[in-house]
């Protein structure tokens, strides 16, 4: 295609739509004549006539009906890429889709998103919570939240929240029925409410640390739910052990209605991530990243 085509092309689509080299030169911003005569250029360059002229009215010939057909999704994908453009200039726009699971959505979003969308009104948010792992370029995801031990290698990380604990903890009423575990492996012997991992379909496994030694184990007792608040409930009635992030029980161990047990195997481990493909990012999810950014002394 020759410098200039383009323009030519988007030219002979505006004359034959309008029919009139007048209107067509209005919208264009260019004078009859000039239009005219580039009309005559394109005629000649693909040595077929593309508009039929009177002096009175000008209409696209069979010919030229048929290239208009073709032009106008060609030239409206031109003019939505164009479009597309707007969210990498100047103020952040545009749509941000994430994903991301329900801790990260009441410990990370909740506190922060809305302040955001008033910050930036031009910018629109789908936020998908599912507690299964998604992968975001498939899915057609922006960036998505997790546990920093889960996000891929390949993927840019960025710290959204602090580092975490899980913990073991029951009721003293239940501990006044079964002994504390010392163990790990003690907890065989007691009720465990367990959560059921909602894509993979097994039990969330109790992790635990100490002094280099690492043990995985799947808890046996009454209650699997898929729910965490549902866990909670069950925990604080004193229905059996739960394995729950510190932070959701610390007013809970403060005031003396939950007791933590196994604490010395229960090291920290990386909390929250925002994360997204090694690609440009848009201004839009660079407000975001900016928005969400943990630092040392800021509160969840």
């Amino acid at each position: 295609m020759r410098r200039g085509d383009l323009d030519d092309l988007s030219a002979f689509a505006a004359v034959a739509r309008t029919r009139s080299f007048t209107r067509a030169a209005a919208d264009l911003g260019l004078s009859p004549s000039a239009l005219s005569h580039a009309m005559r250029g394109l005629e000649t360059r693909l040595g077929v006539r593309l508009l039929a002229r009177t002096t009175r009215s000008v209409a696209p010939t069979p010919a030229g009906e048929r290239l208009l057909r073709s032009l106008d999704p060609a030239l409206a994908e031109v003019a939505r890429g164009l479009a597309s453009l707007a969210e990498w200039r100047g103020a952040p726009s545009g749509t941000l889709r994430l994903t991301t699971f329900s801790y990260a959505a009441r410990a990370i979003l909740e506190p922060s998103l809305p302040r955001f969308l008033l910050d930036h009104p031009a910018v629109s948010v789908e936020v998908v919570v599912d507690d299964r792992l998604t992968d975001i370029v498939t899915a057609g995801f922006d960036a998505g939240i997790r546990f920093g031990e889960t996000v891929e290698r390949d993927m840019v990380a960025v710290r959204v929240g602090p580092d975490l604990r899980t913990v073991v903890v029951g009721t003293p009423a239940y501990f006044a029925r079964h002994p504390e575990p010392k163990a790990p492996g003690d907890l065989e012997s007691h009720n465990c409410v367990n959560y059921r991992l909602v894509g993979g379909g097994g039990l969330l496994p109790w992790e635990f640390a100490r002094e280099g030694r690492e043990v995985r184990l799947r808890a046996a007792g009454q209650l699997v739910v898929t729910d965490g608040g549902l866990i909670a409930a069950a925990v604080r009635a004193g229905a059996g052990l739960g394995y729950m992030l510190e932070s959701e029980v610390a007013a809970d161990l403060a005031a003396g209605r939950l007791v933590q047990v196994l604490e010395d195997w229960c090291p920290p481990f990386p909390g929250c991530h925002l994360y997204y493909p090694g690609r440009q990012v848009t201004p839009a999810l660079r407000a975001l990243i900016d928005a969400l950014r943990w630092t040392e002394g800021r509160s969840t």
